[in-house]
């Protein structure tokens, strides 16, 4: 099964410097930051998943191009814009339907879409759809059927037919060589088979499934079973925007072949508690804001709350001790009281001490044999910036690869 980790510009400056927090004057963010797939001696996936949405900038998210980007991304292609070398990695494209969902049809033709993949070299390219932003079983047992539904959901599933016919054939026209991927939505198990029997009839064998990213597992894989049942065998299914590696198995056996997910680096910085992965569980980063960059602590240095001098203060102590803890110049209640006089500056309301204590005490960064702790040590604990908080996430793809790898060898030995 193959993990595709989409693209948002996640990148970080090996010139950053975590001592002063200073970088290379020279740097330039797009031709010198990194990859995981440049940090680690093996890439923790198996291909980039790219939105034409988020290269032509629609929508207004943070992961979106600048004018530059997109032109060199055009004129390069894919490959050669993520440094992707001689490197086992595969491309996919997709139309990014979740920058345009609020509209009633999406800004895309599908002759569009499909020249945007053949001209950037993608391996894979998934045909335009639009979401339904909705999910009810019970329709599927209503006494008056389809007409129960309401009407802008199966405008949306016949939509999404409709471009990905038209998709297919432009595509097979004019002899593109990606891979084609139909997309299946729904709002219901079956209607899911609904989408993944008709998109057969129009040639596709590989489908990937939209609309899924709110869903619980129960729901997923009960989408996924009906769906089974109309699957013919050379049929493969993708899952777009699912992780959940512990239902490797039951995907597997339902005919999913790939799916793609930001979800562990993005437990890095946006999880309230879960920011570093381990095989045995998770544990929180250490929060140590920079004074000029938060918010709240901003707002109350501005309401007179708060001594600006005395947060700096404490902010530099905290990440003084903290250096020395790593290298036992300090000891961890030391450590912890210093954390916490800064924590009452820029949180009072909350207290980590219990959360804090049991990540210094345990030190998952040095047991980890990833590149990423082995040359941070305790700076990829520390929630602070971009630079670190980037470099934890990437740390957490890697131990997510190893889970799922793990996960699929075991289904490899269920099988045989």
């Amino acid at each position: 099964m193959k993990f595709f980790f989409p693209d948002s510009q996640d990148f970080v400056d090996e010139s950053f410097d975590f001592v002063s927090e200073t970088r290379s004057d020279l740097r330039v963010r797009q031709r010198d930051d990194r990859y995981p797939h440049e940090l680690f001696h093996e890439a923790p996936y198996d291909g980039v998943l790219v939105s034409k949405a988020v290269v032509d900038g629609l929508g207004g998210g943070t992961g979106k191009y600048s004018g530059a980007q997109r032109n060199r991304f055009m004129r390069v292609g894919v490959r050669e814009y993520f440094r992707l070398g001689n490197k086992n990695l595969e491309t996919m494209g997709d139309c990014g339907a979740f920058t345009y969902v609020r509209e009633e049809r999406p800004p895309y033709t599908a002759a569009e879409v499909a020249d945007f993949y053949a001209e950037c070299g993608f391996d894979y390219g998934l045909s335009v759809d639009h979401v339904i932003l909705a999910y009810k079983a019970a329709y599927d047992q209503h006494v008056d059927g389809l007409d129960a539904v309401p009407e802008d959901w199966k405008a949306r599933q016949e939509m999404t037919f409709e471009l990905a016919e038209q998709f297919l054939s432009y595509s097979k026209r004019m002899k593109y060589r990606f891979t084609p991927i139909g997309v299946a939505q729904g709002w219901s198990p079956q209607s899911y088979a609904l989408s993944v029997k008709k998109l057969q009839e129009l040639g596709y064998r590989y489908i990937a499934f939209g609309g899924f990213v709110p869903l619980k597992t129960p729901d997923i894989l009960t989408c996924l079973q009906a769906a089974s049942v109309v699957r013919k065998p050379e049929t493969h299914f993708h899952l777009l925007g699912i992780t959940r590696c512990e239902n490797v198995q039951a995907f597997g056996d339902f005919g999913v072949m790939s799916f793609d997910s930001t979800s562990a680096l993005r437990k890095a910085f946006k999880d309230d508690k879960n920011n570093y992965y381990t095989l045995h569980g998770t544990y929180s980063a250490i929060r140590v804001p920079q004074v000029d960059a938060n918010p709240e602590l901003l707002r109350r240095i501005v309401a007179g709350q708060v001594s600006q001098e005395k947060a700096r203060a404490l902010e530099q102590e905290c990440l003084a001790t903290l250096g020395k803890y790593d290298s036992g110049e300090a000891t961890l209640d030391n450590t912890l009281d210093i954390l916490r006089s800064y924590e009452l500056v820029f949180n009072g309301s909350v207290d980590r001490s219990d959360a804090y204590r049991r990540v210094l005490e345990d030190r998952p960064w040095s047991e980890c044999p990833c590149e990423i702790c082995r040359r941070l040590g305790i700076h990829v604990i520390i929630f602070r910036g971009a630079e670190r908080n980037r470099r934890r996430g990437f740390h957490n793809l890697f131990v997510f690869n190893q889970q799922l790898q793990g996960h699929i060898e075991q289904r490899h030995l269920c099988v045989s």
